[in-house]
């Protein structure tokens, strides 16, 4: 496969991503099932581009700053998704009414 190729590819498939997390973030009924989509779809769809950034520019500076961003995305964004989430279900937000079990509050007791 010739390296453009791949390269159209993964931005293609990380725009892609980028897109339907934002479209969770707004069709989504609660802040924990949109920290679902932005989490999922966007880290995935960001680190797609961000390699697809590496495969078009090869190991120069601007690649290897790409590959380090995309290993930043990765490791801090579901951190980050995961400290939101547990704050909001500490501070009392409820879950959406259609939701089936809140395993946080059977393992807690509250």
């Amino acid at each position: 496969m010739n390296n453009g190729v791949a390269v159209y590819i993964l931005i293609s498939m990380g725009v892609t991503f980028d897109l339907v997390g934002a479209i969770g973030l707004i069709r989504l009924p609660d802040v924990y099932n949109r920290l679902q989509a932005a989490t999922k779809c966007v880290t995935l769809g960001t680190a797609l581009i961000l390699l697809g950034v590496v495969a078009a520019s090869g190991w120069s500076a601007m690649g290897i700053k790409a590959l380090l961003a995309a290993i930043f995305v990765l490791w801090t964004s579901p951190t980050g998704s995961h400290a939101l989430a547990r704050g909001a279900h500490i501070a009392g937000v409820p879950l959406w009414s259609g939701s089936v079990i809140d395993k946080y509050k059977e393992d807690t007791g509250r």
